[in-house]
């Protein structure tokens, strides 16, 4: 295991936190050396920590088991037993903004799935077939912090990870407007249905924020990078909305898209199947391949049937059909804790590593 980068987690006892513990049980890059959370969980055993509410099929790996969770506002004592951490906090963001600062200024690299610097202008917002591009950012950003090694790189909200991937293939046709609805599962606000009883055999019309991000980090993502900073797209125009349903995992979206220059279907599947990200070109360890997925049977994409396509890190897409007020619709699916969260920032920490950002200390 000498080889391997070692690896902290910053709230870790979390289902996001979870999500990355599981995800990096025998990666053959990283180790989990050290596991980090809120001070009434530092001291105890990690399978302690988490003892009855583990929500993953299957034991917590035995790796991580025995480690001794430390508390996440230690930023010195996590740094020193690791290269580079993943955070996954509960806390507000002014406080989690500060956080991965502090790790940054530490020298240690922050790999976040939160919210917190998705629009710092010198922050990467990441979907690495998407925008890879954007990791030239980080050295504007380690001079703006005055560091060699540190930075922050972000992964974008769950709801966007569906639509998004399934658009960017299709950029040399104009996409100009997008209407989407999301219908997603309740792993996203970090509840199992033991947890939140009246999620059952419900559909709840509000997530407080969904549709805000779901219309404007894609711009982010679509930006360019000049000279210090991100420059955020100014098209295509996306409206949103965003429902909660009873799934445990998943994201569906229906998704409804103008171009400049209407595809026919023809280009548009023949995109997609031909599609593959900077992640795929290099063969990284996380990278699905295909990343998109197009499934010809009209009841398809299924939340339960398709979400761990590619090992929850693809892509599914189904029903692509011409609109009347748009030029096309189609449905798409992502699995909001793999792709959407840890997965994706997992995935992100492989093309950072990739392009000599995370080395060793």
């Amino acid at each position: 295991m000498a080889n391997k980068l070692k690896v902290g987690i910053l709230g870790a006892t979390g289902m996001v936190g979870q999500r990355f513990v599981s995800l990096l049980e025998n990666h053959p890059w990283f180790e989990v050396t050290v596991v980090a959370a809120s001070p009434s969980s530092a001291g105890k055993a990690y399978e302690t920590a988490v003892a009855g509410r583990w929500t993953l099929p299957g034991p917590v790996p035995a790796a991580t088991a025995k480690l001794t969770v430390v508390d996440a506002a230690d930023v010195a004592r996590v740094s020193s037993q690791c290269d580079f951490v993943f955070c996954a906090v509960d806390m507000d963001k002014a406080a989690t903004a500060k956080l991965e600062d502090d790790y940054a200024k530490a020298e240690t690299p922050v790999v976040s799935n939160n919210s917190a610097h998705r629009w710092t202008p010198d922050v990467p917002m990441m979907i690495p077939e998407i925008n890879a591009d954007h990791t030239g950012v980080i050295e504007a950003q380690r001079k703006r912090l005055g560091v060699k090694r540190g930075f922050v790189a972000v992964k974008p909200n769950c709801s966007i990870q569906s639509y998004v991937p399934a658009i960017h293939p299709l950029w040399s046709f104009g996409p100009s407007k997008i209407a989407v609805c999301t219908y997603q599962a309740i792993s996203g606000a970090g509840k199992t249905f033991e947890s939140w009883p009246d999620m059952v055999d419900n559909v709840i019309p509000f997530i407080k924020g969904e549709e805000e991000k779901s219309e404007n980090e894609p711009l982010k993502i679509w930006g360019t990078l000049e000279g210090d900073k991100i420059v955020t797209a100014t098209s295509p125009v996306i409206t949103a909305q965003c429902l909660r349903v009873p799934v445990s995992d998943g994201h569906m979206a229906a998704v409804f898209v103008e171009f400049q220059t209407k595809p026919s279907k023809e280009q548009i599947l023949s995109a997609w199947k031909e599609f593959r990200g900077r992640p795929q070109q290099l063969a990284l360890p996380s990278a699905p391949t295909p990343f998109l997925q197009y499934l010809d049977d009209d009841a398809r994409p299924q939340t339960r049937l398709d979400r761990d396509a590619g090992n929850g890190q693809a892509i599914s897409i189904g029903r692509l059909r011409p609109d009347a007020m748009f030029g096309w619709r189609f449905v798409a699916l992502s699995h909001n804790t793999v792709r959407g969260a840890a997965g994706g920032a997992v995935l992100t920490a492989e093309l950072l590593k990739s392009d000599g950002y995370i080395v060793a200390k």
